[in-house]
């Protein structure tokens, strides 16, 4: 694996988000990260969050050149954001490995925008249930974890992207604790590329979204806060609430509340969602939304 190669297709990405914005809040107004070079036209590839709501982009290769971006597209179902360079970067695009062929134990990179990178394997892939209302029927897990994870590219023994560095979380293995990072697989980008290239979004109706933020303890969804004025703020779901039902279905944990959910029509949909609260069942009715209409969309610059 040519290690230098693989970091010059790697850029720092830095942006400002607007005091107001609905992210603000959960996710700053400073963020930086990393992206890389998918096509030599200056298109990056990056982790969503990291460029919701931005009013300003800044890419950086590993020289010290920096070039202003704009935010074109960002995939709330996968978490992908595209970039594309507002100048020229010069910079060489990785290309695609395949992520469903990569196998536990495979040895794999992690690299991220400043020149950092760590040397890992991958632990898992396994269904991935986020507490932001996301879902991901195969993540990747690689260890150990790099400290600067967000956007960074998950790279294969012969220098092909398998994926997007998204969060850091711990592992517990044979009574050990260990950081571990979740990565997006890849291969989730090509089915929607285009229509992010092209639309800004994919090209079908929104999924429905709360606005709640939950966990999973014991196969319980337990609310732990709701979106201020978000379609569960309006309905009245509180922290602490349990999710036990949608409709006439039983909930049987994160991931099977979410399909739930979006299983029950496009955004905009009223959804019955019974909770228990302090010991007495109570039935909500939700008008859910598209997540999309609650953000700023990007300016060209």
């Amino acid at each position: 694996m040519n290690i230098d190669r693989i970091l010059r297709s790697v850029v720092a990405v830095r942006t400002s988000i607007p005091e107001d914005a609905f992210t603000a809040d959960a996710l700053g107004i400073r963020r930086e990260g990393s992206g890389v070079v998918i096509k030599e036209t200056g298109l990056v590839l990056t982790i969503g969050y990291l460029i919701t709501e931005a009013e300003e982009v800044w890419l950086t290769t590993n020289e010290g050149h920096v070039v202003a971006a704009h935010a074109l597209a960002y995939d709330q179902e996968t978490g992908f954001g595209l970039l594309q360079a507002l100048g020229e970067l010069g910079l060489p695009a990785l290309d695609f490995g395949d992520a469903a062929k990569a196998g536990v134990g495979d040895p794999v990179v992690l690299a991220d925008g400043i020149g950092q990178f760590v040397e890992a394997k991958i632990v898992a892939k396994q269904e991935f249930a986020g507490y932001w209302e996301y879902l991901l029927d195969e993540a990747i897990f690689t260890t150990p974890a790099h400290p600067s994870w967000g956007g960074a590219p998950l790279v294969d023994s012969n220098g092909k992207l398998l994926g997007i560095g998204s969060l850091r979380l711990q592992m517990n293995q044979s009574g050990e604790v260990a950081d571990i990072n979740m990565v997006v697989p890849i291969n989730l980008l090509p089915p929607i590329l285009d229509d992010l290239l092209t639309r800004g979004h994919v090209n079908k109706p929104p999924r429905p979204w709360l606005g709640a933020f939950s966990a999973e303890s014991n196969g319980d969804v337990i609310v732990m806060s709701v979106a201020e004025g978000s379609p569960a703020d309006q309905a009245g779901l509180q922290q602490g609430d349990i999710i036990s039902e949608i409709r006439d279905g039983e909930v049987d944990g994160l991931a099977d509340f979410y399909r739930k959910v979006w299983s029950s029509g496009a955004a905009g949909a009223e959804i019955p969602i019974r909770v228990l609260r302090d010991g007495r069942e109570a039935w909500l009715r939700v008008r859910s939304a598209d997540r999309n209409a609650f953000l700023r969309k990007p300016q060209l610059q």
